[in-house]
């Protein structure tokens, strides 16, 4: 997705959720500042690291991950695929003893269980908005291998490859790696959040709030967009 037509949708999830573009602005110079100091991935860097195959398998943190997670360690053969974590879904990884090769994040989910990903390889794909600037002025203690986005317009070392949610933003990074094949796993854009999505959660599973059931709206939207404008073949296996 090009910024022009990115920058329709996020004109209207600034006004649906009353954010500041300032505040992104500012989160994205914060990071931009972080990365060249300490040093960053380039689109390219990933590539040529996950160049091995154009077959991606993508785990959001709805309540099918579990489920999903079982169903492709069975009938996959998952040194085939590109593995993909959005953000809390890493935990459900590591729980299962799978290591993901990305982990698309904003910084809200298990930070330990992030960590763990990175020192077992994951490249770390951050991403700066106006509500984690105090997460993000901690990355040069916490990861290794990053690469910066922003949902504003780009700056310095950020991208922006379209998407809100960690779920479908790692979508379009998927597509901007220029994959063939996407498998959604845990990818259930419902009105129930899971633990992983939601650490503090005192259960399992719990209803979404108001909030959270919007950017899930926004999440399927822009999936539903890659699924039709995008030369990419995406199997959900919720469906």
């Amino acid at each position: 997705m090009e910024f022009g037509e990115w920058s329709i949708y996020y004109k209207e999830i600034l006004d649906d959720f009353g954010f500041s573009r300032e505040d992104d602005e500012k989160s994205a110079q914060l990071l931009d500042e972080i990365l060249s100091q300490e040093g960053c991935l380039t689109l390219e860097d990933l590539s040529k690291i996950v160049g091995f195959s154009d077959k991606f398998i993508l785990f959001g943190a709805g309540p099918s991950l579990k489920d999903h997670i079982h169903h492709v360690k069975e009938n996959y053969d998952l040194r085939e695929y590109v593995l993909v974590a959005a953000d809390g879904a890493t935990t459900a990884l590591i729980e299962e003893r799978l290591a993901p090769d990305i982990v698309v994040t904003d910084l809200d989910g298990n930070l330990d269980d992030i960590l763990i990903a990175d020192l077992r390889g994951a490249n770390i794909v951050v991403h700066a908005h106006g509500d984690n600037m105090d997460k993000i002025v901690n990355i040069p203690s916490f990861f290794t291998n990053v690469l910066g986005t922003t949902q504003a317009q780009p700056v310095g070392n950020l991208y922006n490859f379209g998407g809100f949610t960690d779920g479908d933003r790692a979508l379009f990074l998927i597509v901007a790696l220029g994959a063939s094949e996407v498998i959604l796993a845990g990818m259930d854009f419902g009105d129930i959040v899971t633990k992983y999505s939601r650490p503090n959660l005192p259960d399992i599973v719990g209803p979404a709030d108001e909030i959270k059931r919007k950017k899930l709206q926004y999440a399927e939207k822009l999936t539903n967009w890659v699924i039709e404008n995008e030369n990419v073949d995406v199997i959900n296996l919720k469906e």
